[in-house]
């Protein structure tokens, strides 16, 4: 009999409802997380102060504390509760206010647009963490000197991790997000998805931790974060974003947990999420994302692109012309050469527009190409993405 080849694609025309139904069946006991306080609709739930005496009491804890967290999230159901993760209320309320004022200096000038909210309908404060340092670098230092967010973040991607911060306020009215997937393969479209190998889906979710600071009390009507658990185990999960199916069957079977000012979340990025609607009268409904990165997702050497492609770029007009490259040889060297992720940029700057990721600059390159631009049209690009790359 001849061998058949495990597949390695996903297609978006393979994922069965029954197979994320069957991985949403194995429930979450206290027995799974005995340093839990509680396991409150399938999701651990943890006392923070709790945690803060035993780890005083017996440093040799920490680690059983981070084995837990990471079964939770890799293993388990994907997602855990922090209460009281930030214990100071008065760093919370003076970084609240930073936020306040950040958010009126964007509106003046007509930035801190967000991609999955109407115009208006909502404020997003795109690289709030850069933002909050320079304005009031002390209150900076005592919010993240934060342990419950350093021991978080250690848990899943080890010591050497980057955060990231976008803040989000939703006023009341703002309405439910579609559910979804996260950074990475999260922002692609399926189609885009699909060209990536199986393996790069299970890999996609290993290189970041989300997270959410409470900066308000968020009942449930002003509308906190829905949650499928156990969802980051479906295969399927980066394929199914804009299926009516799928998107009926987490209405049906998603979790909802109030928040207190000062409580956090923590998933895995894999885990199918969405915001829910702001039901209430007055709450604006304020939580610092964070969005914590493995810092092994770079190059050993340091390339500059920029000037690379810059380079090459008559070049591969001279070789299209005269034959000597095709034009799938010149995408293979455009891709050898650019950088070709949208990914790190500046949001306020460089918003995704038509999407959720904005072009990459070798989609520029091609595009130049196709479009026969000459060498100094496409400096004029690349000196503008540049620009807009800039914090």
């Amino acid at each position: 009999m001849a061998h058949t080849p495990h597949p390695r694609r996903l297609r978006a025309q393979d994922a069965q409802l029954a197979d994320l139904h069957a991985l949403l069946q194995t429930p979450t006991t206290p027995n799974d997380c005995p340093l839990a306080t509680a396991v409150t609709q399938g999701v651990p739930v943890y006392d923070c102060q709790a945690q803060r005496t035993r780890l005083a009491q017996d440093a040799a804890q920490r680690d059983t504390l981070l084995q837990e967290w990471a079964w939770v999230w890799e293993d388990g159901p994907g997602i855990l509760v922090l209460q009281g993760a930030v214990a100071d209320q008065g760093v919370l309320d003076a970084v609240t206010a930073c936020f306040f004022d950040l958010i009126a200096q964007e509106r003046i000038h007509g930035s801190g647009g967000d991609h999955f909210a109407k115009p208006g309908a909502n404020d997003r404060i795109w690289n709030a963490l850069e933002k909050l340092c320079l304005l009031d670098p002390a209150l900076f230092a005592r919010y993240y000197a934060n342990d419950m967010i350093a021991l978080a973040s250690e848990a899943w991607l080890g010591p050497a991790y980057q955060v990231t911060s976008q803040v989000n306020n939703v006023r009341p009215g703002g309405g439910a997000q579609t559910p979804h997937r996260d950074y990475h393969l999260g922002f692609c479209t399926a189609a885009q998805a699909e060209r990536y190998p199986a393996h790069v889906h299970r890999l996609s979710p290993l290189l970041t931790l989300q997270g959410a600071v409470a900066h308000v009390d968020m009942p449930l009507e002003s509308g906190p974060t829905l949650y499928l658990p156990h969802s980051h185990k479906y295969r399927h999960g980066y394929l199914v974003a804009d299926n009516p199916a799928f998107k009926d069957y987490f209405a049906a079977h998603r979790v909802q947990l109030p928040l207190r000012k000062g409580d956090a979340v923590f998933f895995n990025p894999a885990l199918l999420h969405a915001a829910g609607d702001n039901r209430s009268a007055g709450i604006q409904r304020m939580a610092n994302l964070l969005q914590v990165s493995s810092a092994f997702g770079r190059t050993m050497e340091s390339v500059d692109r920029d000037r690379m492609t810059r380079a090459l770029y008559p070049h591969l007009q001279s070789l299209l012309r005269s034959g000597a490259l095709d034009t799938a040889g010149a995408h293979h060297a455009i891709a050898a050469s650019s950088e070709g992720y949208a990914f790190p940029t500046n949001l306020d700057r460089d918003p995704p527009l038509g999407g959720l990721a904005p072009e990459s600059p070798q989609a520029w390159v091609r595009r130049a190409l196709q479009e026969g631009w000459s060498p100094e049209q496409l400096a004029a690009q690349l000196d503008g993405l540049a620009l807009k790359r800039l914090t």
